[in-house]
């Protein structure tokens, strides 16, 4: 959990940027062996592109680290519950786990609105942890659409 909670913090890090660059702020890193090989935050606004979230810039830049698509024996740190899309990406990579902070009871896959990883016939599982650093990457997505409106 110590570790959960050292990483969580980097990709908290990492969404506190994308506040900074006017994104919805959410962040994210890819650990490795103990080391961070990846971080990213949300870049849908400033690449006009409805793919860029976190997780996947993320995942793409630690396939590129890793020379290989397959991040078998890396963890995703995230700091709200990955999307449908996002979800998806995550268990093609093959993680060995997936750590969240907040729950999104709308469009989470990974336990809220839904859970990919409970799929029967899928020939990858991930070990999912939620609610590491919960209070505080929702505070960060609350503030950030209060002062939006």
């Amino acid at each position: 959990m110590q570790d959960d909670l050292y990483f969580m913090t980097l990709a908290y890090d990492w969404a506190r940027k994308a506040v900074q660059a006017d994104e919805v702020p959410i962040g994210a890193v890819v650990v490795y062996g103990g080391t961070v090989i990846a971080g990213a935050h949300n870049r849908v606004e400033a690449l006009k592109d409805p793919t860029a979230h976190a997780e996947l810039l993320v995942i793409r830049e630690a396939a590129a680290q890793r020379g290989d698509w397959r991040l078998s024996g890396c963890t995703l740190y995230v700091t709200k519950e990955p999307c449908p899309m996002c979800s998806g990406a995550a268990l093609m990579a093959r993680f060995d786990k997936v750590v969240y902070a907040c729950l999104d009871p709308k469009m989470g896959c990974l336990g809220g609105a839904t859970d990919l990883n409970t799929l029967a016939q899928i020939n990858h599982h991930l070990i999912i942890v939620g609610g590491v650093m919960a209070e505080e990457c929702h505070a960060l997505l609350r503030n950030f659409f209060l002062k939006k409106r």
